[in-house]
C-alpha cells in the first residue's frame, strides 16, 4: 500500500493552512495512499519560535474544528489521519498532540508529546507541558501505527517502547530546521543526523519509519528559522525509500510492504535477544 507525508509552508491563517492540508490529503488519497500524516502543528506558523502568552488562543481542544474536519474527511475518501494539533486540555494546561483518525473517521486515540526542547527559537517549554499518554500504538483499517513528534524523534527509547507496542510504522509529525546564522554547512550537518537517527529506529525497530517535516522560512524580532523540508520514509532497513525536496510544497509517496517488517523481524531478532534482565540502568539520567 501506500503511505503520504505531507509537508508546506504554513501561513498565518489557520483557515487558510487547513483549507491547504485537506487539499493535500485529497490529493494524496488519489494517488492511492490509504494512512496521511501532517507535519507538526500544521494549522499556524510555528509561533514556538518566540515567547509571546497570545499563542495560546491557537489551541484547541481534541473535539475541535480541526479534529472535526479530519475526521469528515477521513470517512468521506476512506485514509486514516495522522492530525498534528495544538491542544488546549483544560484548565490553561497545552499539549502538543497527534490525534489518530481510522479510515471510518472515529478516532482511535491520541499521543502527547513526551520530549519538550527549550532551545533559541524552539521555546516549545513555554507552551507545552509533558506528554502523559506514555507510548501508543494503534490497529487502523490499514496497519498498526505509533506516533510520535518531532524532538521524540532523538531518543531511542521511545522509538523501542512504540515499536514494543506493535507499531510497523512510525509516524514523526515534524517542525524543524536550521536558525538564522547557521551556515549552509551546518546546517546540511544537523539534517543528516536528524534523518541517520531516524534510519536507525527503524532498523532498530524492524518497522517503518516516516518523517512529515515543515518547509519555508519564519521569523520574529529576534531571528528566524528555515525548515528544511526533506521528509521522508525509511524501511526496516534504514533504507530511504521516498524522501521530499528541501523548499518546497509536496505530498510525498512511499509504497509500504508491511510483510517486510515480519520479514525482518525474523531474520535480524532483536526483539527476541533483547536482554531486558540488564537494563534498569536505563532510568538514570546519568553516570553515578
Amino acid at each position: 500500500m501506500k503511505i503520504a507525508l505531507t509537508q508546506f509552508a504554513a501561513e498565518a491563517s489557520p483557515e487558510k493552512n487547513l483549507e491547504k492540508q485537506v487539499s493535500m490529503i485529497r490529493k494524496a488519497a488519489r494517488g492511492g495512499a490509504k494512512i496521511v500524516c501532517t507535519q507538526e502543528l500544521f494549522m499556524s506558523r510555528y509561533f514556538c519560535i518566540e515567547l509571546d502568552q497570545k499563542n495560546f488562543d491557537l489551541a484547541e481542544k481534541l473535539d475541535g474544528k480541526t479534529v472535526s474536519a479530519m475526521q469528515k474527511l477521513a470517512a468521506e475518501i476512506d485514509v486514516v489521519i495522522v492530525a498534528s494539533i495544538f491542544e488546549n486540555s483544560g484548565n490553561e494546561v497545552y499539549h502538543n498532540t497527534a490525534v489518530v483518525i481510522d479510515a471510518d473517521g472515529k478516532t482511535l486515540g491520541s499521543y502527547r508529546k513526551m520530549h519538550i526542547p527549550h532551545d533559541p527559537h524552539f521555546e516549545e517549554k513555554y507552551y507545552f507541558t509533558q506528554g502523559d499518554t506514555g507510548y501508543r500504538a494503534w490497529q487502523t483499517k490499514y496497519g498498526k501505527i505509533g506516533v510520535l513528534i518531532c524532538w521524540d524523534q532523538w531518543y531511542p527509547e521511545a522509538a523501542r517502547l512504540t515499536a514494543l507496542q506493535g507499531a510497523e510504522i512510525i509516524f514523526y509529525p515534524t517542525a524543524i530546521g536550521a536558525l538564522d546564522g547557521e551556515s549552509d554547512a551546518e546546517g546540511e550537518k544537523f539534517r543528516l543526523a536528524w534523518q541517520t537517527v531516524q534510519r536507525g529506529h527503524a532498523v532498530a525497530n524492524g518497522a517503518y519509519v516516516a518523517a512529515a517535516n515543515r518547509t519555508g522560512a519564519e521569523s520574529c524580532k529576534s531571528g528566524s528559522i528555515k525548515f528544511w523540508g526533506g521528509s521522508f520514509c525509511a524501511d526496516p532497513y534504514g533504507r530511504v525509500i521516498s524522501e521530499a525536496s528541501k523548499n518546497s510544497d509536496e505530498i510525498l509517496l512511499a509504497d509500504i510492504d508491511l510483510s517486510a517488517v515480519k520479514d525482518f523481524r525474523r531474520t535480524w531478532p532483536f526483539f527476541r535477544d533483547r536482554r531486558i534482565d540488564s537494563y534498569g540502568g536505563i532510568l538514570r539520567r546519568g553516570a553515578e
